[in-house]
């Protein structure tokens, strides 16, 4: 897959248009829509989307993702799409109204075959397009437009939003159906207080990224990736109420079957399911005997 940071001329693409937090599976039907057509009609598929949610230019306000940039590439990538339009949200693109954006930007640089979007997308200034005005002017334009329907879970529509809502909630199992893969955190394992070894439970511990939703506090049952391997493991993230006074969380990975010093390496953690809430317990010997019927 080929990357652009802005336009460049490239005619008769199959393309996707949205911002794609989280790549969940509705996301991925839209993507599958443009990269199929692209396939069946001997063309090349490409993705449309910006670096930034367009609230950072219109309100000054950094979201919460639900991944990262670099895994959404990732993603893009493995669904088979040829190119990438990474771009940045300025003025140029806020000042334009939807019609102008269409023919000027779309229509004049990429002369598309068909355009593939969700149900509920939108363009332009002040939100003015929608999938009505792409239907209504495909004729003109000389695309074809797919509007892809709601993909629904437990007759809701999965969405953005709704993953945020519960990923802070600790809805993991919820949250990975709605995405189509398992949550995950790939980070750098860094030296942390070294509590956990007081208490015969040695722990990776990982900043979480601060551009990311952050997970509900809890106690998970995860699977970690060190080195092309695979290892079952229990996750804490919250405050450890009963051993630190903490006033951030911190998330802490206790590896089953491992003991070697991973300081500064990467590794990757997948969250399956919440245990139980965070506790604060009334002695080390009661947090111990909880540790252990997590690990069962």
């Amino acid at each position: 897959m080929r990357i652009f940071n802005e336009i460049d001329t490239n005619k008769n693409l199959s393309l996707a248009f949205g911002f794609f937090d989280g790549v969940h599976i509705g996301h991925q039907a839209v993507i599958k829509s443009a990269v199929d057509f692209a396939r069946e009609n001997n063309t090349k598929s490409a993705i449309i989307t910006f670096q930034d949610h367009p609230c950072c230019y219109f309100y000054h306000v950094q979201p919460k993702y639900i991944i990262t940039k670099n895994d959404k590439v990732n993603f893009f990538e493995d669904l088979g799409v040829d190119y990438l339009y990474f771009l940045k949200f300025d003025e140029y693109l806020a000042m334009m109204s939807a019609s102008e954006y269409l023919k000027d930007v779309i229509i004049k640089n990429f002369a598309p075959a068909a355009i593939s979007t969700g149900f509920n997308h939108y363009f332009g200034a002040k939100k003015s397009g929608d999938v009505n005005l792409l239907k209504h002017m495909q004729e003109e334009l000389n695309y074809k437009h797919f509007e892809v329907s709601p993909v629904l879970y437990n007759s809701e529509i999965v969405s953005s939003t709704r993953i945020r809502e519960d990923l802070a909630l600790g809805n993991v199992e919820f949250v990975n159906a709605m995405l189509g893969y398992n949550y995950f955190l790939e980070e750098t394992v860094i030296e942390g207080q070294k509590l956990g070894r007081q208490l015969g439970f040695k722990t990776a511990n990982l900043i979480y990224p601060e551009n990311l939703v952050e997970i509900g506090r809890g106690v998970y049952k995860v699977l970690v990736e060190y080195d092309g391997k695979m290892f079952n493991g229990v996750a804490n993230y919250g405050l450890r109420p009963t051993i630190s006074k903490n006033e951030k969380s911190v998330l802490e990975v206790h590896i089953l079957d491992f003991d070697k010093e991973i300081y500064g390496e990467k590794i990757k953690v997948t969250f399956l399911r919440k245990i139980r809430e965070e506790k604060k317990f009334n002695s080390l010997d009661e947090l111990k005997a909880q540790i252990k019927q997590d690990i069962l």
